[in-house]
């Protein structure tokens, strides 16, 4: 068969403008440089100019096209200058990745402080409803989209000192479910992916401590291994392309087993 059938065309994203937050590493890099080769002009989104550059020299290096729009997602008004930017610049958007994450604090519950509380509910649930709703309010105007939120096994399973990060992934499960029922009449789709453990920045407070990763880690995978960040990409491919036209209101797990 050649290449150009059925099959191959439900993952072409020529033309689509998407918007990838926590752009600038790791998962959010390797979902942008995914969606980027299939056709994808993507939006590059993090708080800090520079690891963002750097991800668009990557991609445009490989023959795709990317923009670095900084922004701090934890913050309304910078969001809402985003969005500006966006509207302004391409008059549409048809992806949303909500990717963007932050976990200032590794303890027990009961030394938990306000200001992690805080933090932490700004950026993995705040930041992502109402970039969810700028993002849904410009999809309408572009006959439809597709949003994926980037959650975690921690939503399903809280981690081990990890209480405060893992409600507000159990809270981006529980408002992806919300949004897609809501916006589904619109022919706006929103799904969630649940990351396992990644071998990321994010992630090497545990991955690079030994004790914790043969005594906590690893008994629980039972593919033996932690994921690679390209791995999570695949998920998101098929959930904004026509390859998964029927599929909202999901959360695909990509965890090696871990929930199994």
């Amino acid at each position: 068969m050649g290449t150009d059938n059925a099959y191959t065309k439900l993952y072409d994203l020529t033309g689509k403008i998407a918007l990838v937050t926590g752009a600038s590493r790791g998962i959010g890099e390797e979902i942008a440089k995914a969606l980027a080769s299939l056709g994808a002009e993507v939006i590059l989104v993090s708080r800090k100019l520079e690891g963002l550059q750097e991800v668009e020299k990557k991609i445009t290096a490989a023959g795709g096209k990317a923009v670095s729009m900084p922004c701090n997602t934890g913050n309304m008004e910078e969001i809402a200058v985003l969005f500006g930017k966006v509207e302004n610049k391409y008059g549409k958007l048809q992806i949303l990745v909500n990717n963007s994450a932050t976990n200032p604090f590794f303890g027990n519950n009961l030394d938990a402080t306000d200001a992690a509380w805080e933090k932490t509910l700004s950026v993995n649930l705040k930041g992502y409803f109402f970039i969810t709703q700028h993002a849904a309010k410009l999809m309408l105007k572009s006959g439809g989209g597709s949003i994926v939120n980037i959650s975690s096994v921690n939503g399903v399973r809280p981690a081990f000192m990890q209480g405060i990060y893992s409600l507000t992934k159990a809270g981006v499960i529980s408002m992806t479910r919300s949004w897609a029922k809501e916006l589904a009449p619109f022919n706006i789709r929103v799904n969630a992916v649940l990351p396992g453990m990644t071998d990321t920045k994010f992630s090497s407070v545990m991955t690079k401590n030994d004790q914790i990763m043969e005594k906590l880690i690893l008994p629980g995978i039972p593919m033996g291994r932690i994921a690679k960040p390209e791995e999570m990409a695949g998920a998101v491919v098929y959930l904004v392309t026509q390859a998964g036209s029927y599929t909202t209101g999901s959360c695909i797990t990509v965890d090696g087993g871990m929930l199994a």
